[in-house]
């Protein structure tokens, strides 16, 4: 017995040894793919190899393949190796530990020099504050369209809704019914972020009002280093072959390795956008929740890295820098009672 439990006590620090090293190596390829990525920004790519029969060849030609050629799409081999490499990137080890080091690298620097850090939480809390602002303006959409389609249907008995001049925009009255849907869940998934600068969402609170306030900033670190970051990664990681499986086919996965999908599946690819609706003439673009979501997921990430900045920051400079630099909405003056509350 006491054989077996030191056999499976090695095999337990073994087992973390290789996971230790594995995270090592990872973040040592993100280092060295920053690098060479600025490098061919300033020196440009290397051309694609001729022949396939090598692995390193192969490796080569993935590596040559611009991941932004997409953009500007034209239908081309280069174009379709760029997306499948995009698709695949975008869901990878390779880009969280990328992301991963980043956040390292720019928290380390912001330690030694803290002014660094202030602005960019100043400037993720304002990408925050300014999404959200923006995007809440939808919920005004929703109210007017909401009542347009109240008159059509009710008072001028119409079986649909023609907007536009020259070519007009027709579709049936159940199609605006349905994208209410869409409205509503622009301001929930990209105003999530401004709703947690300015302290709206609704907290559950067990013990964090009656601690000291350098054991709250403690709290809220470990928070979004282990609750809201992580989540984000999760959503982002099954939300992102959701959205590209209703976008294009061969459909990807998140099993398919880049030289499948960059040297292989690419030959078969083409746009296949969804496009079907849950009622015959209702709202077909229900592929653009699936945007919503990768967004939402991308969002809370960069503002669970914000949020972590801003706890350490504050929690080295004590409560004189409670809320500091911070852009929250304000109702005007002699209006400070009933702010927080709209």
């Amino acid at each position: 017995m006491d054989e077996r439990a030191r056999i499976g006590l090695g095999d337990a620090f073994v087992a973390l040894g290789q996971g230790i090293l594995w995270i090592v190596q990872s973040i040592w390829q993100a280092i060295a793919s920053i690098f060479g990525y600025l490098g061919g920004l300033v020196f440009g790519r290397a051309p694609i190899p001729e022949g396939l029969d090598k692995p390193d060849l192969q490796a080569a030609q993935i590596k040559s393949v611009d991941i932004f050629d997409w953009f500007s799409w034209a239908g081309t081999q280069e174009d379709k190796q760029s997306l499948m490499k995009f698709v695949y990137y975008g869901g990878s080890t390779e880009f969280f530990f990328m992301v991963f080091t980043l956040f390292i690298g720019l928290t380390a620097i912001g330690m030694f020099h803290r002014p660094f850090l202030w602005a960019m939480v100043r400037g993720l809390e304002g990408f925050a504050n300014g999404v959200g602002r923006f995007f809440a303006w939808a919920g005004l959409l929703m109210v007017i369209q909401q009542v347009i389609i109240v008159f059509m249907q009710r008072i001028f008995t119409r079986p649909d809704i023609v907007i536009g001049f020259g070519v007009p925009l027709q579709f049936d009255i159940s199609w605006y019914a349905e994208e209410l849907k869409f409205y509503n869940a622009l301001v929930v998934s990209l105003c999530v972020t401004y709703a947690f600068v300015q302290g709206s969402h609704v907290r559950v609170d067990l013990v964090y009002a009656g601690v000291k306030f350098r054991t709250k900033k403690m709290i809220d670190m470990f928070g979004s280093l282990f609750f809201m970051m992580p989540l984000a990664v999760i959503i982002w990681l099954y939300g992102w072959f959701f959205l590209w499986r209703s976008l294009i086919v061969p459909n990807p996965s998140a099993s398919d390795q880049v030289e499948k999908l960059v040297l292989l599946k690419w030959r078969a690819l083409r746009w296949n956008v969804e496009t079907i609706g849950f009622s015959p003439n209702g709202f077909t673009a229900y592929f653009l929740f699936k945007v919503l979501m990768v967004s939402f997921a991308g969002l809370v990430f960069l503002h669970g890295i914000a949020f972590f900045w801003r706890s350490f920051l504050e929690w080295k400079e004590g409560e004189a820098s409670e809320n500091k630099y911070l852009d929250k909405d304000t109702l005007g003056e002699g209006e400070e009672a009933y702010e927080g509350t709209h």
